[in-house]
């Protein structure tokens, strides 16, 4: 069994924020091929004209352009490959563990800013104090002139 994650990032990019985040898990890039449209968790040409994506079995809005989703493929001993599972959205959020343990905490998620998701406040561990937020295409657009989003830990009496 291997776990590997998927990104459309090219594999130079991936590795530099492997490195970067300290990360030693598979990680390889679709930037070439059809895979995350297979799978329905990025948004095609068409489907950003139109804002409607087909996403965890059903035709919707677009949210995002790339969104998250978990597929379990089998190998058999003839080398062929079979789809068994997917699960998509909020079916995927067990690998995610910030979120379970946000989920324990007095504020939940907190998702409560002005795109109601944690794209508002979650920050990786080298921009904790970077203002900024998660663009429609998943990546972290800072700004330098903004107070900090995140007021995590503050502390009344």
């Amino acid at each position: 069994m291997s776990f590997v994650t998927v990104s459309r990032a090219p594999l130079d990019e991936i590795q530099a924020f492997k490195q970067r985040m300290g990360w030693r898990f598979q990680w390889v890039s679709s930037a070439a091929n059809e895979f995350n449209y297979d799978f329905h968790v990025s948004a095609s040409k068409d489907e950003i004209a139109t804002g409607k994506m087909y996403y965890n079995y059903a035709l919707g809005g677009l949210v995002s352009e790339e969104l998250s989703g978990i597929s379990i493929l089998c190998k058999n001993e003839a080398g062929e490959i079979f789809h068994t599972y997917s699960t998509y959205g909020r079916g995927d959020e067990l690998l995610v563990t910030t979120y379970v343990y946000l989920d324990l905490t007095p504020k939940g998620r907190n998702e409560t800013g002005p795109r109601f998701n944690l794209t508002d406040w979650v920050r990786h561990h080298d921009r904790y104090s970077a203002a900024g937020s998660v663009d429609s295409s998943g990546r972290f657009v800072a700004i330098e002139s903004a107070e900090p989003s995140c007021k995590c830990a503050e502390a009344k009496s």
